[in-house]
């Protein structure tokens, strides 16, 4: 991912906090050719020091058949995201787009038949626990449980590099970044997202 300075961000909440709301992201490999699987994917934060990204694909997955140990892949993440017109400047100017993103690529551990249970169980108590009637994997039995499993390929992907982007209209003068957030506030969801960030960043 390029990432001009002016965009480019350390701050490992934000990337937390990107990863946590936009959990559906792509596996990309390219171990005989360059493959793309969205998955569902979330932080082990077990050992904060070790910090590292857990998913899991259908055995069927071609990326399945031949992913191993060590291999690389890259988890990429994509936030809230949305237009800006070229209209909301006092001069003129190009169109662009706004958004936050971060790429981690890392080195792939297969997880063994413990380390995907846990995973399923984690993965669906963080989904589960805002429904009407939760189902939690306890309550579908371990047996049941176990054979859906078979179908289910687990990885963990150990970081080797983590890119935070945060590309909010900085390079604009104040009138300008002003009046893009109060275009945002009228707009849909993530425009207000948007809004809200580019409010943050210039406290």
């Amino acid at each position: 991912m390029f990432i001009p300075k002016l965009y480019r961000s350390e701050d490992y909440d934000l990337m937390k906090e990107i990863i946590r709301d936009n959990a559906f992201a792509l596996l990309i490999s390219s171990v005989e050719k360059i493959r793309a699987t969205h998955s569902m994917m979330m932080l082990n934060e077990d050992d904060p020091e070790n910090v590292y990204v857990e998913t899991h694909i259908s055995r069927a997955n071609p990326q399945a058949k031949i992913l191993k140990d060590g291999d690389e892949v890259l988890c990429d993440f994509l936030g809230a995201h949305t237009y800006i017109s070229s209209s909301w400047y006092d001069h003129m100017n190009v169109s662009t787009w706004n958004y936050e993103a971060v790429q981690v690529y890392g080195k792939v551990q297969l997880m063994n038949h413990d380390e995907l249970y846990q995973h399923l169980e984690k993965l669906t108590s963080k989904y589960e626990s805002f429904q009407k009637c939760p189902v939690m994997v306890k309550d579908m039995g371990r047996e049941f449980v176990e054979k859906e499993m078979k179908g289910a390929f687990g990885l963990k992907i150990i970081p080797t590099e983590i890119f935070i982007k945060q590309k909010l209209s900085q390079n604009r003068k104040d009138r300008d970044y002003q009046n893009i957030i109060s275009e945002l506030e009228n707009s849909d969801e993530n425009g207000r997202k948007i809004a809200e960030k580019m409010k943050l960043i210039k406290k």
